[in-house]
């Protein structure tokens, strides 16, 4: 009678995977063991293992590498990260070890571009497109970036009105891009996104304000997803649509010659995740020629801007169970010694599910359980797998400590959990580790940040006697 948690595994899924394996009953992830990464930091815990970043920069640069030969496609690829979903500088550092290019999306963001120039980290004439809506402090370091001429910046204009203030705070020709409003899923409560311009739109803006000023340059059309790049109907639909404006701007519009598919790779939140990236970028491709051919265009330089799929699956959190509870006849519940709300946020707010095992005990017998936080809110608890709708662990025991881990959770949950400030129910910030290897392969653990305390929520309070 096969009983164990392993055996619960075995019989359904594919295991072990690339970046899971056991030794013993103990998990690894990448190589690394995790219950020596417990024993030496505690929990709860967070890490990053940096190596991941750049694995998955060069697996999405070699799918379109290949794609791009095979079809004879006469276009360039340019990987851009896109700094919101994790600004980390260790993400940065990681990241531009690539030769990527970035993305940003905020005012601050420029800041960061000015601080990695000049350490020398990236180089010149890198691209920086510059997203999102732009209020005047945006605007003002866009033009600033722009006026010391050592980037190839790119603003991509989310509405007319950006055009005229850029061009108001700097007296040098300037390139930019134009973000398409594209049409949201049909699940969504609205029907266009708030960011771009209509479709419809687009030819006439350009006509009307840029065809005729010898300042402007218009290089790139923005087409961005919000639920990122995927094998549907939606998606192909919102493409071809795409497409069809690129070929009726690029025929009145000779210095067009990019096309930014903004919107990123899914990454992996389950044991069952299947998705075909290279059949994604070779059919994109594909799309994209056939077009041009139809229209007799050249065929447009490809940017993409992989946030989540670039740093998502580097992240992992670690938690202990405190406690177990019996509310009633049917629901046990398993207490950690952390939040989901304030430490894996979006299992809150968008019922995020991220890839869950235990790190211990595979060799033990297993029950269903829900999982719950340390915040006295009701919304603070995890309670399905997205496989089966049921969280199944080895039997809590009170003298045998067991050890959940949460995987692939690199991207925007610090940020959006605001990395070092508050947090409800004033539940501490965890212990954040960074994991590298070394030129003979070998890993190494360092800590990037200790586990707040009630020193540090009492000075962002203002309860240190120099502030009340």
């Amino acid at each position: 009678m096969r009983t164990k948690y392993f055996d619960l595994i075995d019989q359904t899924f594919d295991f072990p995977q690339n970046e899971f394996h056991l030794r013993e009953d103990r998990l690894f992830f990448h190589g690394i063991d995790l219950m020596r990464l417990i024993n030496e930091y505690g929990t709860p815990l967070k890490f990053n293992y940096l190596p991941q970043i750049s694995n998955n920069i060069q697996r999405a640069k070699g799918w379109f590498r290949e794609a791009i030969s095979n079809l004879g496609y006469s276009g360039n690829y340019y990987y851009s990260y896109c700094t919101k979903s994790n600004h980390f500088s260790f993400v940065l550092d990681e990241v531009l070890k690539n030769d990527v290019h970035i993305e940003t999306s905020s005012a601050f963001d420029i800041d960061i571009v000015r601080k990695l120039y000049d350490q020398g980290k990236l180089p010149d004439g890198k691209y920086v497109i510059c997203n999102g809506f732009k209020p005047p402090k945006y605007i003002e370091n866009i033009a600033t970036l722009i006026n010391e001429g050592n980037l190839n910046v790119v603003p991509v204009v989310d509405n007319t009105q950006e055009l005229t203030d850029i061009l108001s705070k700097t007296e040098k020709d300037i390139k930019i891009g134009i973000r398409i409003a594209s049409e949201e899923e049909p699940k969504f409560e609205f029907y266009t996104s708030r960011l771009g311009i209509r479709y419809r739109e687009i030819v006439p803006f350009y006509k009307a304000m840029l065809m005729d000023n010898p300042r402007v340059e218009v290089k790139m059309l923005h087409f961005f997803i919000n639920t990122g790049i995927n094998d549907t109907a939606y998606y192909w639909n919102e493409l071809t649509k795409c497409l069809r404006i690129y070929s009726d701007l690029k025929k009145i519009c000779p210095s067009l010659d990019s096309l930014n598919i903004g919107g990123g790779f899914p990454i992996k939140k389950s044991l069952a995740f299947d998705f075909d990236y290279a059949y994604m970028v070779r059919e994109i491709l594909t799309q994209v020629q056939r077009v041009c051919t139809e229209n007799d265009i050249p065929e447009p330089n490809i940017f993409t801007e992989f946030g989540s799929f670039t740093v998502g699956e580097s992240g992992g959190a670690i938690f202990s169970v405190l406690h177990q509870k019996q509310q009633n006849d049917r629901e046990k519940w398993n207490m950690i010694d952390s939040s989901f709300m304030t430490n894996l946020p979006d299992t809150w707010a968008i019922n995020q599910r991220f890839i869950m095992l235990p790190v211990n005990r595979w060799n033990d017998d297993y029950e269903r359980v829900l999982l719950g936080g340390l915040t006295c809110d009701s919304d603070d608890y995890y309670n399905s797998e997205q496989h089966s709708n049921a969280i199944y662990l080895p039997k809590f025991d009170k003298n045998k400590p067991l050890y959940l881990g949460f995987f692939n959770t690199g991207a925007y949950q610090e940020t959006i959990g605001g990395f070092g400030g508050l947090k409800h129910c004033l539940i501490p910030e965890p212990k954040h580790i960074l994991i590298q290897r070394d030129d003979d392969g070998k890993l190494q653990t360092s800590l990037f940040s200790e586990e707040q305390t009630a020193a540090d929520y009492l000075r962002i309070l203002g309860y240190n006697s120099d502030q009340i």
